[in-house]
């Protein structure tokens, strides 16, 4: 399966989340340690941005830039098309991407892990606004298989993900994906 039609797919889902969000829902808090909504948002919007800068060029000057403006639905929106559009040539099948400061990956890689990216995000955006969260099972499953192969040590160092967190054997593939991304799947808005 292509990694991009599994992102895609993953990014409609998250299309409706972000379309709910009021602007009185940007301070609420999120499951990403230290975020607010509009913090989760602005990040989104960046890696969005920087990924499709990746996708044309072949890296990014600024994974940071992410700017909600007076509309963060459409700062959104904006730019998963602009995500979505760059990744869309399958030249960048063939490509290397820099990926922020995690290294240079070929371009299926790189759309694997801006796939992990939008999965754990949009159970983070979910939970931050009680709504619930179905991503489609393929793109769980392919984040999952890619989150098993994330070292745990390290983490702390390049702030991508949280240690793993310990689950029942018997939970649910996206609940092992959380855990093993530093999420505690029972997290809920108090």
């Amino acid at each position: 399966m292509d990694f991009r039609e599994l992102d895609r797919r993953t990014l409609l889902v998250l299309d409706k989340i972000v379309a709910a969000a009021t602007p009185a829902d940007l301070a609420r808090p999120t499951p990403c340690a230290g975020w607010t909504l509009a913090d989760l948002l602005r990040h989104q919007v960046g890696e969005n941005h920087a990924f499709a800068t990746a996708a044309r060029d072949g890296s990014a000057p600024d994974w940071d830039a992410g700017d909600l403006g007076d509309d963060p639905y459409a700062a959104y929106r904006a730019s998963v098309d602009d995500y979505l559009d760059a990744v869309a040539d399958d030249a960048v099948l063939t490509r290397e991407l820099a990926v922020n400061t995690f290294g240079t990956f070929p371009g299926p890689i790189a759309a694997l892990m801006h796939l992990v990216d939008t999965v754990a995000h949009g159970w983070d955006l979910a939970r931050a606004l009680g709504l619930p969260y179905e991503p489609d099972a393929d793109a769980v499953s392919a984040a999952l298989r890619m989150a098993e192969r994330i070292p745990d040590e390290g983490r702390e160092k390049n702030g991508s993900f949280a240690h793993s967190v310990n689950v029942p054997a018997d939970t649910s593939d996206l609940d092992r994906f959380l855990a093993l991304l530093g999420r505690d799947p029972a997290w809920r808005v108090s």
